[in-house]
């Protein structure tokens, strides 16, 4: 695999939530910065659908758990284990498989763990880049679309009315 070539539009993704926060605008003091990040997340997924594993470090006692949210499964790592731990464990626990998924983390470890699974794997930052233009470049849910002529004239026709916007009798 090439490592930061880019985001693959088909590869599931394994994210460090804390490195990838701030390279977006997010703010880490925020109260709701996880959840901010994965619908983030949830939208990048809708435009080039895959599975994502998002971790984050420091749930606090009775907190720590894993979210099953769309596309997105936010895992909740508990106060005094790290997020790096667990994305370096889940990716032993892939096995052969872990050759078919992205890694996005700036820690060195977890890089080298992705490197010595076969997995590819992005910074933070190269991450960041790929979705930002990724989002500028997504269709716009508010967008109206222009329709020709024609597909007018099917949509009247459909519901039996003339162009004057009258039933047909």
């Amino acid at each position: 695999p090439a490592s930061g070539a880019g985001y693959n539009r088909r590869m599931p993704y394994l994210v460090d939530g804390h490195n990838l926060i701030p390279k977006l605008g997010l703010r880490l003091d925020s109260p709701d910065d996880e959840m901010e990040l994965v619908a983030i997340l949830q939208e990048f997924s809708r435009w080039a659908p895959r599975d994502e594993e998002e971790y984050f470090d420091g749930a606090p006692a009775g907190h720590a758990r894993i979210r099953k949210l769309g596309a997105v499964t936010a895992h909740f790592i508990r106060l005094g284990q790290s997020a790096d731990s667990a994305m370096r464990a889940r990716l032993k626990s892939m096995g052969r498989s872990a050759k078919n998924w992205t890694v996005v983390s700036s820690d060195h470890e977890v890089r080298s763990a992705a490197r010595m699974a076969q997995a590819d794997s992005l910074t933070a930052d190269e991450f960041a880049r790929s979705l930002k233009k990724a989002r500028a470049s997504a269709p716009k849910a508010n967008e109206d679309k222009i329709l020709s002529k024609r597909e007018v004239d099917d949509w009247l026709e459909l519901f039996g009315m003339d162009e004057n916007h009258t039933e047909d009798q």
